[in-house]
């Protein structure tokens, strides 16, 4: 048994983090390809010279040839242009299309065996895409979306109850956009639900408004990192995110995490890729896990399906273009 292999694809800001924090945990060796001449080289070897102080041994590689990716078990794909201020994830279509095709290939000539997590925005038309161009089981091409929603989701939740993230527990399902669906009814601290907890603090009504405060805070998180650091999107929680699934997988450890992945009639979804709750380990996506929805939460699901629906097709109309 060698070391598992980690390839990143893309060396920009969320790159960078990956590969900080996979060497940091020793997840494996690790090599990042970008297109740009010495960036993942130079940051590599920055991160590198940091192993004897944070004692860690991997080996790190930056590279410009797609070959060096060969025989990697898990591939976490970064590329495409970030968010700027006003611009909404879907306004990226076109070019990170372009992108993601190359990338893809790339993929599919030298790491068809890896399980891989696409985090390239707009997520839910570039996994589906991903997954097409390269051709592999659908079970080992994902997107990370709703690992970082949720999560925002969960600290929004603490802060405002005062109690430890670690105890809150909550998930969103559907697209990663605007329309996500933040499941408020599931949503507990260390199995007391969350409306409970609001409602002794703040009574009924006020409770609610509160409620859906950070449902919409949830929502538009990610516009919310955009606008205020004005030179791209969020990082450190993207990347945080992607390696909680590539450890579930490399150690499989089957947890439950919410994950883009390709649906054949699970919550009334056929073909196409929706966030739900998935078991992810060493198979990848090992199931999803189905419950079910009130009428509120079903009407909230159908709305974020069709605005994935509605990507998909204007990525056919742009591919065929």
């Amino acid at each position: 048994m060698g070391r598992k292999k980690i390839a990143l694809i893309g060396g920009g800001q969320i790159g960078g983090v990956l590969a900080q924090l996979c060497a940091l945990r020793e997840l494996g060796d690790v090599v990042m390809f970008d297109i740009v001449e010495g960036m993942p080289q130079g940051k590599m070897l920055d991160i590198a010279e940091a192993s004897p102080v944070d004692g860690f041994d991997v080996n790190l590689k930056g590279t410009q040839d797609y070959k060096d990716i060969a025989g990697a078990d898990v591939v976490i794909v970064t590329a495409g242009l970030p968010r700027k201020p006003g611009m909404s994830r879907d306004d990226l279509i076109a070019t990170n299309s372009k992108i993601m095709t190359s990338v893809a290939e790339g993929i599919k000539q030298y790491a068809s065996n890896a399980f891989v997590i696409v985090i390239s925005n707009p997520l839910d038309a570039m996994v589906t895409l991903c997954q097409k161009v390269t051709g592999m089981p659908a079970n080992r091409v994902v997107g990370q979306a709703g690992v970082l929603d949720s999560a925002r989701f969960k600290a929004f939740i603490a802060w405002e109850l005062g109690v430890s993230v670690k105890d809150v527990s909550a998930m969103t399902l559907g697209g990663h956009g605007d329309d996500m669906v933040p499941l408020v009814r599931y949503a507990a601290v260390n199995g007391i639900p969350v409306m409970e907890l609001l409602e002794q603090k703040y009574g009924a009504e006020k409770a609610k408004e509160v409620m859906e405060a950070m449902v919409n805070r949830t929502r538009l998180a990610g516009g919310e990192v955009v606008a205020l650091l004005k030179t791209g999107s969020a990082f450190y929680s993207p990347a945080s995110s992607a390696i909680a699934m590539a450890e579930s997988v490399l150690k499989d450890q089957k947890r439950v995490l919410p994950t883009c992945c390709l649906l054949n009639g699970e919550f009334g979804v056929n073909g196409y890729y929706v966030g739900v709750p998935a078991v992810l380990g060493e198979k990848g996506v090992e199931k999803v896990l189905q419950f079910k929805l009130d009428a509120t939460e079903q009407a909230m699901m159908d709305k974020s399906v069709a605005a994935v629906k509605g990507l998909v097709d204007s990525l056919d109309s742009i591919l065929k273009g």
